[in-house]
Order: C-alpha cells, then structure tokens, then sequence
C-alpha cells in the first residue's frame, strides 16, 4: 500500500489519465460469467447523446447509457433466441460526488409471458394474414410480426426500469437498502415496455417497426429501450485469443498498422463479433438527474464528471425441483460488474476474476497491483522480441482511470478512491457523428474513450497504443507504439445517430460473419 499511495502522489501530481482496459472488451471473462452467460456484462458505453445534425461545441442535454450482457448470440439460434433472464436484477450506477459509491441506480427487471405455450418456437410469422391449414379457416401460423400485440410473438417479454436516488450512510455500499427514493419509469398512458426479440428473418417480422415501437420517450424527458441488437463491439478476437497473433498488414509486422491504414474507415482484418448479436439495455436521461448539483454543469466544473458502472445479480437461494419450475429468494448477490472495458477480462488475475467480478468498484484498492504491473504488457513486448519497449513498471501511467483525474475530470476534482468506474465527463460537448475520431482522446476527440465510451470508439486501437504502448508517456508516442491496431477499424453495422444508436440485430436468416481471407476479413496469416 505505502507503493500505491505514493504511485497515487506521482501520478495526482502529473495530471495524466490513461486507460486500463486492453484488446477486447469482456465476453465471457471470468470462470464465474462463462458458466452464467445471461449475467455476463459483455460492453458498458456512456456519452454525451448527440443526433446527425449535431452542431459543434453545443452544450450537453442528456447521457445516454448502454448496458450489453450475454456475449456472442447467432441470431440463426432458435428455437428460444435469447430472452432476458426474469431471474436477474440489471442495474446502472451512477456515482457523481467522487466517493465510488452509487448516488443513482436504473434497475430493470424482465417478465416472460408465452402467448402461445403450444406452438414449439418462440417467434413465428408470415405475411398480411399467416397462413390456413389447407382447405380450412384453421390459421396455424400467424401474420408477420410487426407489433407486440401480435401472437407470433410467442416468447414475449416485458420489463420494468426503476430509478433509485440514494442515501449515504446506510450500509455504505449504494445498493437499494441506502434508497431515499425509488421511481418507476412509465409510459404516460400506462402501456407497458416491451423488449425487441431476436431478427430471426424477414418472413417471420418486420424488425424495424418492433425496433422503433420499442423506443420509448417519457414525459421525464428519459429514453428507454431493451432488446437484441448488433453485437457494436468489434475485434479481431480469433487473433488476439491467439496469443495476440494479430495479422501482417502494410507495415510488414504483425499488429502495427500503416498510416493509411490506421486513418481508414474500414476493416483489414476479420471482425470476429460481425454478425453476432447481444442484449442490450440502453437509457438516456437529463444531465440534471445525474449531476450532484442538479444542474448541467460546464466541463471545467469538478461537479461535470460521473463515474458509471453496470452490474448483474442474482437471489441468493434457487431452488430446482424437478419437474416444478426453479424458485428464486432472498437478496440479490452481486454476479458480475463493469466499468471499463477489458479490466476483468486481460488486467486481473484469473485467481482473482471471480472475487473481483463480485466486489464493489469501492473496495479495488485490493486489485492495484494488477493495474501497476500488467502481466499481459509484457506479453506483448515480448511477442515483439524487442522492437516494442513498454514503459517499466510500477506503471503509474496506468492508475487515473481508476480516479478521477484530468484530462476526463478537471482540475479540482477529487481523485476519490481506487475504483473501476468508465468515467465521463458531462459538460464536455458531443463531438458531430462526422468528425468523431475512433481514437477518442489520443485521436484528438475530447468527446471519445476514455472520457465515457462511444459506440464507435476503437477500445482495442485504444488501449494497445495507451496501455501497452504507453504513447502519452514522454519518450513513447513514436513507431511503433503508436501504430499498434488489430486491423479491425468499424464495425460491421451502421450505428443510428440518435437514440439508441445501436444498430438492427443481423437477420438470423441471411446474417454473415465475416473471416479471415474473405473481402473485409484480411489476410491468413
């Protein structure tokens, strides 16, 4: 501890802020998560909301924020595609006074209901009418899916969004015992919210209609949607779970990008997650609601930056008693968490991925050491046989995104504890969908990664220049440091340029994963 608190001192001291995450983002990371799919937290994005026409240096109205969770589902997967679990508790914290606990929670819970038990597959459709038993008015399959109330939409899902104000002092963690208040988000008429099901296909519904009906605006001025999308990760995670064995591209060594190519809107290598959707739940609210203030405060405000972390829990107790359906009681226990991408997944030790996707963001003093001294940077360096030098541990550079520091937070900011969090400052302007760089910071987007997260930001370019290459350190923003890339540039799905911003879930159908020595996927070797 007395290295860490002096690491803190340096780094305090210098004002540098950095990423910890490295490569992919978490997909099944931890022992724990890979048996429980449903409670894995795959993404967390948080950004100031911006819409096509955004106009520069406007000042911020709202925060939209993205919770992803069961990793890698081919939308061809039928004959359930993948409901939420009613079972586990979603939840979205926001911390806005710096002490890593926190002050506001959105909580959402799912209800399944089966609106046709008989029939043996959860989505069904074709046409204006369905279609007859032959020679009868017996309609045994039902018109193309194009809104809720429709029963080919078997396997129907519900779900409710509450959002928590906490009191400090209870028990000091900012779970739902320390609530002040509790507000369940509706609908103004009083309809419930239905979540989007998987695009099995264009016969069977008309996913757009289900998509834009599922987009609810309130009176609150909050946005709410939860469904199957497009997985808007994207990596060469064939390459990188290859011992980092990335592809040789136009610079002739492996995993270092040329000019050209690092400044291309396109891909050079096989994004792995191309045409694999996720369950996403995604929520945009007023900046008044989330501020310790209640105001939209500027970005040289201490009172702009928030913390933000997902989280997914389970009741202690499940009962199976075959053939009777399981029972679920007690307290809900934490199962996984995230706040930056790649933290759990690369940076923690896999002895301690369980413990830590269990432990309050709080309480990560006890992970420091994971952060100071990344085994998997040496990896890398290693891999390159001495022409990549990383900076030498103690890694101080490593720490400030684990507390509040510039360039996110201003100056005056109160570091706060040691704790995971994807921090986001909220007075800093939307940057326009045409000018925003996939870079984010280090690309000169004040707007992007690390300061929040962007669907469009490259985290893995992101966090191999930053966290192996070490390019913000004096001394290490030369080649090739600063050209590490996998190749992977975009996704493979245009995002909406307004809330959600996600985009379709591919057709189960007709979807394509795109691989290695194909158009778009790179070479081979």
């Amino acid at each position: 501890m007395k290295l860490l608190r002096s690491c803190l001192a340096v780094l305090l001291a210098a004002g540098i802020a950095l990423p910890t995450g490295l490569f992919a983002s978490s997909h099944r990371e931890a022992p724990i998560t890979a048996l429980d799919h449903k409670a894995d937290i795959t993404d967390l994005y948080a950004f100031v909301s911006y819409s096509a026409n955004q106009a520069p240096s406007t000042t911020p109205s709202k925060v939209t924020f993205i919770l992803n969770v069961d990793p890698l589902l081919e939308p061809a997967n039928g004959p359930n595609w993948f409901p939420f679990d009613p079972d586990i508790l979603y939840e979205i914290h926001v911390d806005n006074d710096h002490d890593a606990l926190a002050d506001v929670t959105f909580q959402v819970r799912f209800q399944t209901q089966f609106q046709l038990p008989n029939i043996p597959v959860a989505l069904a459709g074709i046409g204006d009418n369905g279609a007859n038993q032959p020679g009868t008015s017996n309609r045994v399959v039902p018109p193309q899916i194009r809104d809720f109330d429709n029963p080919g939409l078997n396997l129907r899902q519900t779900y409710t969004v509450t959002m928590v104000r906490h009191r400090k002092g209870g028990d000091g963690d900012g779970d739902t015992g320390d609530a002040a208040q509790a507000i369940q988000l509706k609908n103004s008429d009083g309809s419930p919210f239905f979540a989007v099901p998987a695009n099995n296909g264009p016969r069977t519904m008309d996913y757009g209609k289900l998509f834009d009906a599922a987009t609810y605006h309130l009176s609150n001025g909050i946005s709410v949607f939860a469904g199957t999308v497009d997985d808007p990760f994207y990596i060469d995670l064939g390459a990188t779970f290859d011992t980092v064995n990335y592809r040789t591209l136009g610079s002739g060594i492996p995993g270092i990008l040329t000019d050209a190519e690092d400044g291309a809107t396109q891909n050079f290598a096989s994004d792995t997650v191309s045409g694999y959707a996720v369950n996403t739940i995604a929520i945009e609210v007023p900046i008044e609601m989330l501020t310790s203030t209640g105001k939209v405060e500027p970005a040289t405000s201490p009172n702009a930056t928030i913390g933000i972390w997902g989280t997914t829990s389970r009741p202690r107790v499940t009962i199976r008693n075959s053939p009777n359906p399981a029972v679920s009681q007690g307290a809900f226990r934490q199962v996984q968490r995230f706040g930056n991408p790649l933290i759990n997944e690369l940076v923690i030790g896999i002895g301690s991925k369980d413990r830590w996707s269990m432990e309050k963001p709080v309480n990560d003093a006890q992970f420091a050491h994971f952060d100071l001294d990344p085994a998997i940077a040496h990896i890398v360096e290693a891999l390159y046989g001495g022409a990549l030098k990383i900076p030498p541990a103690p890694r101080t550079d490593l720490i400030p995104l684990v507390t509040y520091a510039t360039p996110i937070a201003a100056k005056g900011t109160p570091a706060g504890p040691i704790a995971d969090l994807l921090r986001l400052n909220t007075g800093v302007p939307a940057t326009p969908p045409e000018n925003a760089n996939r870079l984010g910071l280090i690309g000169g987007d004040p707007a992007g990664y690390p300061n929040g997260r962007r669907l469009m930001d490259d985290a893995v370019d992101i966090t191999l220049r930053v966290a192996v290459g070490g390019v913000l350190i004096p001394g290490f923003n030369h080649f090739p440091n600063n050209r590490l890339g996998d190749g992977v540039n975009v996704n493979d799905a245009l995002f909406r340029t307004q809330f959600p911003y996600l985009a379709d879930c591919p057709s189960g159908r007709n979807r394509r994963h795109v691989d290695p020595g194909e158009p778009g996927g790179g070479p081979v070797s």
